[in-house]
This record gives C-alpha cells, sequence and structure tokens, in this order.
C-alpha cells in the first residue's frame, strides 16, 4: 500500500506493508540513517523524531498510523535556531561519548526548548528527556539543554 509522509519539509510516497515500522521507511526506504534504531519496543528513545510537532519513538509507529504526517529526524535539526544552539552546546558541553543515542537525545532535547522555553528546571528536563544513553552523560546534557535554552 502507498503512504505518503512529509520528512524534513520533503514529501515522500512510500509502497510498503501498513505495520512497518516508521523507523525502517525513514532508513531503508528514504535513506535517512540519522534516526537510530536501539531496542524497537520504545524504550531507550535512540529512533525518537517529531510527528505532527511531537516527539514520536519511530520503532514502533507503523507507517500506516504516519500517513499524512509531517516528519523532522536529526538531518533537519540545524536548520532551526534552536536545533543549531543544540549542537553546539552538545559539543561545548562535551556530551557525546559513543554517540549512538544522540540522534535521539537531540530530537527529545529539540521537542523540549520548541515552546521557548529559556529555563528549563532539571524537572522539566527529567520529564522530557526519557532516552538512555549508555555512556551515562546524564549530567553533560542536562548543562547543554540548559546552555542551548539561553541562546
Amino acid at each position: 500500500m502507498s503512504y505518503t509522509i512529509k520528512v524534513n519539509g520533503t514529501s515522500h510516497t512510500v509502497d510498503v506493508d501498513a505495520d512497518t515500522p516508521l523507523l525502517w521507511v525513514l532508513r531503508d526506504n528514504l535513506g535517512l540513517t540519522g534516526t537510530k534504531f536501539g531496542c524497537g519496543v520504545a524504550a531507550c528513545g535512540a529512533c525518537t523524531v517529531t510527528l505532527n510537532g511531537k516527539q514520536q519513538r519511530s520503532c514502533v509507529m507503523p507507517i500506516g498510523n504516519a500517513d499524512g504526517a509531517e516528519i523532522e529526524t536529526i538531518e533537519s535539526l540545524g536548520s532551526s535556531s534552536t536545533g543549531k544552539a543544540l549542537q553546539e552546546a552538545w559539543i561545548a558541553e562535551q556530551v557525546p561519548q559513543c554517540g549512538y543515542c544522540q540522534s535521539g537525545m537531540l530530537m527529545a532535547a529539540a521537542d523540549l526548548l520548541k515552546n521557548n522555553n529559556t529555563n528549563p528546571t532539571d524537572e522539566d528536563i527529567a520529564k522530557a528527556m526519557t532516552n538512555i544513553c549508555r555512556c551515562g552523560t546524564y549530567n553533560n546534557i542536562r548543562r547543554a539543554i540548559k546552555r542551548a535554552a539561553k541562546v
């Protein structure tokens, strides 16, 4: 069956089964490999994208439920001022270690800051950032989010 999604501002029509996870459509059909597979059960957050303006774990979102959706992936993050500020803060605070979770972390952080939250508390960050980092850089992530929020 055919499904149409708008990814990073560009419309794409894909012919896949309705239950194909959005993650695999992004990676395999559209060649957008920045979004990562981590656990496959929406627990780790490596696959986080923005779907119609809200965080979504793409590993459990069937394409059939995303038909007509607007999706943003890590590939477009730097095109917004918030995304650019997050990328710069991530580097300044030395967040990445292995880096595998970073695309999902950055997308979750961007979702937190998108509503001009210029002073997120530790509680705000903890509530929004449910992604898992195997390297344990949570303190760096928190500092980076607070740095980016002030830009």
